[in-house]
């Protein structure tokens, strides 16, 4: 794999320090992103807003991750990369401090368009600078350190922001984010070397890579994915609440339980990305299909809806971990330009599966969504299975 360093000077302990430090901006970023979930009626009644235009906080960081997301190779292509990506820590403490501190709804929306463009912009550079940072059959353990960060930060991101809310208002829990968004910079600062652009230059069109088929099909299996997992994981709590019947302490349980599994799935399915790549990419979306149709017939039963959702956890959350594997892999000198497609393409799907799953939720009820999430988790397999056999061919 080429790299850009001199691996005489950047040993095992510093590229491994650099990566954790990518980790830690990660889980900060990702706390930041869905922490409004649980503080949107305080922020409401404080700035003095309906709570449904407060959600606006949420879908507005998304927009500005897609469009970032699409631009950031393009537009920072001359820039080292290690200013690149501090730039983003930069912006997610900058976002910290405006959102925490303002004072009507148009500086609250300029702080969460702050946070879209660093998630948009850190996410889509993560895959190709974990590549410049360790050897290609360590990648894999390299994305699932990322994903870990992910994983547990999207998990207490919103029990955390109730806790704190309760005790030190809503303010006080965004203002969390900017020493632990410190403590990332001024660590990536020292453990990142420098990362010069590489020589080649990259295509001004992110788009164009499409035109690749076993890109244009990876995207599309991500795309799936995405949309089949959100349309089902977004009306989780009503599911749970509604048809299960759980109460508020087995609901947070089960809600750790999924990201508890999805921390141990990351690492054990991270561990056979370097020869089980496809047979992954290609089995994880049938299992979580399956484990739809499962929670559909036996969403009634407390124990076995528990157990389902460990398993959705262990196997959903490892999948980004091989989408980037498959990244590193199928463009291994674009993967910049790649890493912003994927990353576009994923908030995408989040934002449309929520989207139409809620629609299906109100018109048909819930099973509908489930129901549509199967059936896109389904075709996100068959997709894998294309892209495969399409990679196969495409090789000498």
């Amino acid at each position: 794999m080429e790299t850009t360093y001199d691996t005489r000077i950047l040993d095992d302990r510093t590229a491994w320090g650099a990566v954790l430090s990518m980790a830690l901006c990660v889980a900060v970023l990702i706390a930041s992103e869905f922490m409004p979930v649980s503080l949107l009626s305080p922020i409401a009644v404080d700035l003095g807003i309906s709570e449904g235009r407060t959600g606006q906080a949420i879908s507005i960081s998304g927009a500005f991750a897609v469009v970032t997301s699409l631009l950031v190779a393009d537009l920072t292509r001359r820039i080292d990369r290690k200013l690149v990506v501090t730039g983003f820590t930069v912006l997610l403490i900058v976002s910290g401090l405006a959102t925490t501190f303002a004072p009507n709804f148009a500086l609250l929306m300029v702080g969460r368009a702050l946070l879209g463009v660093a998630i948009g912009g850190f996410w889509s550079m993560s895959t190709s600078i974990v590549m410049r940072l360790v050897s290609e059959d360590r990648v894999p353990k390299g994305l699932a350190m990322l994903n870990a960060g992910n994983a547990i930060a999207a998990t207490i991101a919103a029990p955390l922001g109730s806790f704190l809310g309760a005790y030190v208002g809503w303010r006080g829990a965004f203002f969390l984010v900017v020493p632990l968004g410190l403590l990332a910079l001024v660590w990536q600062w020292i453990s990142l070397p420098p990362l010069p652009p590489r020589g080649r230059t990259v295509s001004g069109n992110v788009l164009a890579l499409l035109g690749r088929r076993p890109v244009a099909l990876g995207m599309a299996s991500i795309l799936f994915l995405f949309m089949g997992q959100f349309a089902l994981f977004t009306y989780l709590r009503p599911f749970l609440e509604s048809v299960t019947g759980v109460g508020i302490s087995a609901l947070s349980a089960m809600l750790l339980v999924i990201g508890l599994a999805g921390v141990a799935g990351t690492w054990c399915i991270g561990r056979l990305l370097h020869t089980r790549l496809f047979s992954i990419l290609i089995v994880i979306p049938l299992v979580m299909s399956i484990l739809a149709v499962a929670l559909i017939a036996l969403g009634s039963t407390p124990v076995p809806v528990a157990l389902l959702l460990l398993a959705w956890g262990f196997f959903g959350t490892a999948a980004p971990v091989a989408w980037g594997t498959w990244l590193s892999r199928t463009l291994p000198d674009d993967a910049e330009a790649g890493g912003g497609l994927q990353v576009a393409t994923i908030q995408l799907a989040i934002t449309g599966g929520a989207a139409i799953g809620g629609t299906l939720f109100d018109a048909i009820g819930w099973w509908g969504a489930f129901a549509f999430g199967a059936a896109l988790l389904c075709g996100s397999s068959l997709l894998a299975l294309v892209a495969w056999r399409t990679t196969r061919r495409a090789l000498p």
